[in-house]
């Protein structure tokens, strides 16, 4: 049996509630006021164990808006710690909801989930079992180009469906959808997983297995219907109504492949000039109504340093299944990227996302980085404090963001 089981894929799962227990400062608006007041949906982290061989890895799904970098590295290795696995084996991914708490300033929550995290490790261990499975990928009307809508977009929704492998039954369906998670928005107070964990419930629901979504580039994709709980609905009805026929058709096989690497590479940030971080912040104000005064401060800090340029490190991550593969960097990737990826590998079953292991600020296309606006430059002057950097990633960024994905894909076994 044991050497069976070698070559078998073996799946482990569990889910835990990560929802806070009391009213938290949250995440997601740039409101003066961030107290939430109430739960409207819970939040949960979903813990999924994958081993083939001596092959093992983990991919955490997590309904949070993204951690900064190096605290989704504190949790990694945490996670690593209980499974006897490195860090670049744990996958974390965020659906980045606009409704969760700020760990920055909830250091009391942040541990309850991490401690609800390693708990769901240690049980979804326990879970382990053959099965089998099969990518698919399908088209969803879900997400509209906030920046030019009209413009590029990625429909896609990949599509892991993993069986049991003596039964048949389906155990898990993973899903990569590409829309900001902000249905609702400014107005709203409470807690929620906003239309991924709708839709989870409703997939879940429909199938009875468990479900997993992940976040796609959707760094400027807004969601098609936004604003009011129907608009939730509306999401996870136009989901599941395009997954259902795909579902349906995948015939779950053996697994024959399976690793999860990663690759780091260093990207720099200029600084701009005092003359042009004035233009920035003023423009911010007009636009946006974005007070930057403490920004214009930290750029004027950097100067009096010498300080010209500043650098993030960008981790690339894959996990790869026989012919799929989910491939993600901590940071706000925009639709293009994806996109570009795609055509590049000749392949839809590339999933190319953001929202992983971390959220460290928004990274455009050459062309959007040009175009400037909130997510290039005005978001910058509110979250600067979190990105370490006062400016996005270089112009020339997400071109070689996507050479060295495509060429990290050929080189995976």
């Amino acid at each position: 049996m044991k050497n069976k089981l070698k070559n078998e894929l073996l799946l482990g799962f569990s889910e835990v509630d990560i929802t806070p227990e009391y009213n938290v400062q949250t995440i997601g608006f740039g409101r003066e006021d961030n107290l939430s007041k109430g739960v409207l949906h819970k939040l949960f982290a979903q813990i999924s164990i994958w081993q083939l061989g001596e092959e093992m890895c983990c991919i955490v799904a997590i309904d949070h808006i993204g951690f900064m970098y190096s605290d989704a590295n504190v949790l990694r290795d945490k996670i690593g710690s209980r499974l006897g696995i490195r860090r670049e084996k744990v996958m974390l991914c965020f659906s980045h909801t606009h409704s969760a708490p700020n760990i920055s300033l909830e250091t009391e929550y942040l541990y309850f989930l991490h401690q609800q995290v390693l708990i769901g490790v240690c049980e979804a261990k326990k879970t382990l079992a053959p099965v089998k499975a099969a990518w698919g990928v399908t088209e969803a009307d879900i997400g509209i180009n906030r920046r030019n809508p009209s413009g590029v977009l990625d429909k896609r929704i990949n599509i892991l469906k993993i069986t049991d492998a003596q039964t048949g039954k389906l155990r898990l369906l993973l899903l990569r959808v590409t829309a900001h998670a902000n249905v609702l928005r400014e107005d709203n107070y409470m807690i929620s997983s906003d239309f991924i964990g709708v839709t989870r419930n409703l997939l879940q629901e429909h199938y009875g297995c468990n479900v997993m979504l992940t976040q796609g580039a959707s760094g400027n994709v807004k969601p098609r219907f936004e604003y009011s709980l129907e608009a939730l609905d509306k999401m996870s009805l136009t989901i599941l109504e395009a997954v259902a026929p795909c579902v349906e058709s995948l015939n779950p096989e053996d697994v024959r492949s399976l690793s999860m690497v990663s690759q780091k590479e260093i990207f720099y940030a200029d600084v701009p000039s005092l003359e042009r971080a004035k233009e920035i912040s003023d423009e911010a104000m007009l636009v946006n109504h974005i007070d930057g005064s403490a920004w214009l401060e930290e750029v004027a800090r950097l100067h009096k340093q010498n300080i010209r340029q500043q650098s993030t490190e960008v981790e690339i991550q894959y996990f790869k299944l026989n012919n799929g593969c989910l491939c993600g960097v901590p940071c706000e990737i925009m639709c293009e990227l994806a996109v570009d990826v795609v055509k590049a590998c000749n392949s839809d079953l590339v999933a190319f996302g953001g929202y992983t292991n971390g959220c460290d600020g928004y990274l455009p296309s050459a062309q959007e980085y040009d175009k400037g606006g909130f997510e290039v430059l005005h978001s910058y002057l509110i979250y600067y404090i979190y990105h370490g950097r006062v400016m996005p990633l270089n112009r020339d960024t997400a071109d070689k963001l996507v050479k060295l994905v495509v060429d990290g894909l050929k080189n995976i076994i």
